[in-house]
């Protein structure tokens, strides 16, 4: 009797388990039998594992192969065990030494000619190879996506025979070395293109910079969507870590796309019919939703108040506190959506409420169920309300560059950001109880103005909160150490939406 263990990885969410593929090939009538909770794609591996031995001129054993991927109580998915099934039943016959198994973790999807085929969820299985201490063989189709882990031994093949010759010493795979990633799209849009609107350009500013949530309000056509769709371009690269985060999540969903640059921040923009299951996450096997795609970067949410209600609600929670757990009766995943959501709405169900030339015929009541469909607890959570009213013609010529560019305007960010961090290790969106009362204090003048704020448009404790976080950002791109009466006055008027809309 014969035993093999070859190490691979399970996925789950965003993390990687191990599993300890065990090949046993004992006596009694031939055959393969697996076990250790696998589903469909994974048990229709030892047909795909028999072809590619055999086209890959291998014998395969004439005997009871037993194949266990333990842990039992773990549920395995998709074709990532074809690699390390194969080399195990090639170790547990004596086609191939066990020595060298203990220092590799295997991946990948194996075609009936013995090809390799690259597979989901590559770069958190790397990471966790690299904190266990192992080299990882894989289809070279994922060499570029765990090749961003700069310390990881990653070896990438394009057959079966290359990963055998490797491990018995023949010849050698080539080390997956790192591309650079970091280039930056040429097509990169730019807050220049937007004419006119320079109270919705600040609002996204001060947004960026505090990474705030934003609502954009008007009637179509005034530049709801390209004003949100350049807020990604003045928001500042990712980091090393942050970038990694991000490529994790899409790794997990449909592999790391080297087309996006390596610290463009990511921007989602679902339709307005999408499920809650693409917007949030789910499914039988867990998946990321664009919440979470978003992490790091934007989610933005046009036409608002079109969405279904039971989405709209369920991003309440993600909102506050940048992840989402999605739960089934076996299981408890956890994604990351440390997104800035940026949505658009009109003010009536025409979108033109308030238009001088009267174009609006919408009922009081029209007007009211149409607003009624965001709730109000949603609307409470969004920091940001901004008015986006008609562009005067005369604005849409050419005004000759005088626009600013995103990237001065990401100076500006970036310089604010860093400002917060130095004080106190985080953007101003995430500062909560203790740390909210010692960086956002107010003189006598603010405090007066902001209890007369929260009389007279009736106010809640969060908006109060908000109303700080804001004030303190836009002092932070003043490189102000303190808030003054004015930022609160400014931070007041980015919630047009308390308790009561624009031109109602």
């Amino acid at each position: 009797m014969s035993l093999a263990i070859v190490h691979s990885r399970a996925q789950l969410g965003i993390t990687a388990p191990p599993v300890a593929v065990e090949v046993h090939l004992g006596n009694g009538l031939p055959g393969l039998s697996m076990v250790g909770l696998p589903e469909t794609a994974v048990r229709e591996s030892k047909d795909r594992v028999r072809s590619a031995l055999l086209t890959s001129r291998f014998e395969f054993p004439s005997r009871r192969i037993t194949v266990n991927l333990a842990p039992a109580d773990l549920p395995k998915y998709g074709g990532r065990f074809d690699l390390p099934i194969a080399v195990g039943i090639l170790a547990a016959s004596g086609q191939l030494p066990a020595t060298m198994l203990d220092r590799f973790e295997f991946y990948g999807e194996l075609a009936l000619n013995g090809r390799l085929r690259g597979v989901r969820g590559i770069l958190p299985s790397a990471q966790a190879a690299m904190r266990d201490g192992r080299a990882v063989i894989l289809a070279a189709e994922d060499a570029d996506e765990a090749a961003l882990l700069i310390d990881a031994e990653v070896y990438a093949a394009e057959r079966l025979l290359a990963v055998t010759a490797h491990l018995n010493g023949q010849q050698r795979l080539a080390r997956a070395a790192r591309t650079s990633p970091d280039a930056t799209p040429a097509d990169r849009l730019d807050l220049a293109d937007v004419r006119g609107q320079q109270t919705a350009k600040r609002g996204l500013e001060i947004a960026a910079a505090g990474g705030h949530s934003v609502l954009l309000i008007g009637p179509p056509g005034t530049g709801k969507t390209m004003l949100a769709s350049r807020l990604a371009g003045i928001l500042p690269p990712l980091t090393d870590e942050e970038a990694l985060e991000t490529a994790a999540v899409h790794s997990v969903y449909d592999g790391w796309a080297a087309s996006r640059g390596w610290r463009e921040r990511p921007f989602r923009a679902p339709h307005h019919g999408a499920s809650m299951a693409a917007v949030v996450g789910g499914g039988s096997h867990p998946r990321p939703g664009e919440i979470s795609l978003a992490h790091h970067g934007v989610l933005f949410l046009d036409e608002l108040p079109e969405f279904d209600r039971r989405v709209l609600e369920s991003l309440r929670e993600p909102v506050e506190s940048g992840h989402i757990h999605i739960s089934r009766a076996a299981q408890r995943i956890s994604f990351p959506a440390r997104f800035q959501l940026v949505a658009a709405m009109n003010p009536c169900p025409c979108g033109y409420l308030g238009d001088p030339a009267g174009r609006c015929r919408c009922s009081g009541e029209q007007v009211q169920r149409y607003r009624t469909r965001v709730s109000g607890p949603l609307l409470d959570r969004i920091d940001m309300h901004i008015q986006v009213p008609p562009v005067p013609h005369q604005l849409l010529r050419d005004t000759g560059g005088e626009e600013e560019t995103s990237e001065q305007v990401q100076a500006r960010v970036a310089a604010a950001r860093g400002r917060q961090y130095r004080r106190q290790g985080a953007l101003n969106r995430e500062l909560r109880g203790g740390s909210l009362s010692d960086v956002c204090g107010l003189d006598a003048d603010g405090q007066s103005l902001l209890d007369q704020a929260m009389g007279r448009l009736g106010l809640s404790a969060r908006s109060y909160h908000r109303i700080l976080r804001i004030a303190r950002t836009i002092a932070d791109l003043e490189a102000r150490p303190t808030i003054a009466s004015g930022h609160i006055a400014e931070a007041v008027g980015l919630r047009c939406l308390d308790r009561r809309m624009p031109n109602s």
